[in-house]
């Protein structure tokens, strides 16, 4: 027989879109503070997995971050990422 297991199960809170809870919270690609947020020190965007965003604002989100570095809002890479 098998000894029971010792392994600790993890709960995790189950993650919210922040665009679909709070209505004042816009999404704008002329607004790079906002759009940090869902990028890495790298450049690249976080997934919905681990922000929590649905996938409707997840697409738009995408979107906006794409416009705002062809705009040169957001740089593409971290060699000069500085979001004052």
């Amino acid at each position: 027989m098998r000894p029971p297991s010792r392994r600790k199960k993890s709960f995790s809170k189950k993650k919210v879109c922040r665009f679909c809870t709070d209505s004042d919270y816009e999404l704008d690609y002329k607004n790079p503070k906002v759009l940090s947020f869902f990028i890495t020190e790298r450049g690249k965007i976080i997934p919905r997995r681990i922000t929590g965003n649905c996938a409707f604002h997840q697409r738009e989100l995408t979107t906006h971050i794409k416009r705002a570095r062809a705009l040169a809002f957001i740089p593409f890479t971290a060699v000069h990422a500085n979001f004052e």
